[in-house]
């Protein structure tokens, strides 16, 4: 059966601003079912790095906020901390960037909370005991929400093609060592010239699997189970960051996060995607390279396969744009493989649905 995906294009004039817009799309994909009176409803966004401007504009975070009180909700907005070191690989740093990107509480009326803490131990695992993982480390924050929105911005990205909201869900919830997790399959090492031999790896390894050898911390690898913990919690980042993995594999692992960060929800969560400012790279990077294409329009669903499936049909329908990465190329069907010839973006679709996430197939509900 055909999830319904609710679309509204970027046309406004008089008395129907995109804006406006924005709030009767939320009420005609069934939003409102989702937020119950005094439910903690967590909306998911990213807060774009330092330097880029192509994330959600906080005027629309604003009218959802205003929709979610309207039904006696409390939204807070939220993202989790990034495993890479920049500007959100902390909540001191994190909230900085955020409010320097627009999203103050006095413009967007809502507290920001980062997901998973201060710097990122704050998570809950879930058990979800699929292909990958037995269990996810889904932060905080979003686990004891009651509802979930995830608000996402559509865009290119080099390890999984695109960037939609399995991505948002799945890497934007799992915590800082979750999010090691699904970027290796190596198990960590210890570069000696920089480790200081402070021990406070070994005070966060589950396995006892760190030792201090004289005056340098040593990991058996019999023991190690790869949490990633060492890694995000090393001050001098002597145990780098481990990016080895497959296309296929890291983008299984994100949907397998995106099933545990949805999985004590009972339904509680919905999906709105902005399919403007289609940039080629993550909103992690401290730039936005030009759009490939033109902007779009706005979607909405409560199906998260679905959504991200209407988004690739759209983008792929559109002619690219000159002077962009995809120069030379208007009439390219596939965008995102000729981006990343390398990168099979079906994959993350297929897994989604192969394990009860949501349908590709979709109902394309045009609304004004």
């Amino acid at each position: 059966m055909a999830s319904k995906v609710y679309f509204t294009d970027m046309r406004a004039g008089f008395k129907k601003s995109l804006l406006d817009k924005v709030e009767r799309l939320f009420d005609q994909a069934g939003m409102p079912a989702v937020i119950g009176r005094k439910d903690l409803v967590a909306l998911k966004l990213h807060f774009g790095e330092k330097g880029n401007t192509g994330y959600i504009r906080p005027q629309f975070l604003r009218r959802i906020v205003n929709k979610v009180k309207g039904l006696g909700g409390r939204p807070f907005l939220t993202d989790a901390n990034t495993l890479y070191f920049g500007s959100r690989d902390n909540a001191y740093n994190h909230l900085q960037t955020a409010i320097e990107n627009g999203f103050a509480y006095a413009v967007v009326d809502a507290p920001l909370i980062i997901a998973d803490g201060l710097t990122g131990k704050d998570y809950i695992n879930v058990e979800i005991n699929r292909k990958h993982f037995k269990e996810v480390k889904i932060s905080s924050a979003a686990y004891h929400a009651d509802a979930i929105i995830a608000l996402t911005h559509f865009k290119g990205h080099e390890m999984t093609g695109f960037g939609g909201v399995l991505k948002n869900l799945g890497m934007g919830l799992g915590s800082r060592s979750g999010k090691q997790n699904m970027h290796s399959d190596v198990l960590p090492s210890v570069n000696p010239e920089r480790c200081k031999g402070c021990e406070r790896c070994s005070q966060w390894c589950p396995a006892q699997a760190i030792n201090l050898q004289g005056k340098v911390t040593v990991v058996d690898e019999s023991k190690c189970i790869g949490c990633g913990e060492c890694t995000v919690t090393c001050p001098v980042h002597a145990i780098d960051i481990n990016w080895k993995t497959q296309p296929e594999a890291i983008q299984e692992k994100i949907v397998e996060y995106a099933e545990g960060a949805l999985k004590n929800k009972n339904g509680k969560y919905g999906f709105i995607t902005f399919v403007t400012n289609v940039s080629p790279d993550c909103d992690c990077y401290g730039w936005s390279d030009a759009p490939l294409v033109k902007d779009i329009g706005i979607l909405a669903s409560r199906d998260p396969v679905a959504i991200d499936q209407a988004c690739i049909d759209l983008v792929n329908q559109e002619a690219a744009l000159p002077n962009t990465r995809l120069e030379g190329k208007p009439d390219v069907r596939d965008k995102f493989r000729s981006l990343y010839p390398d990168i099979d973006w079906n994959r993350q679709l297929a897994y989604a649905e192969e394990i009860g996430l949501g349908a590709r197939q979709y109902e394309l509900i045009k609304c004004d």
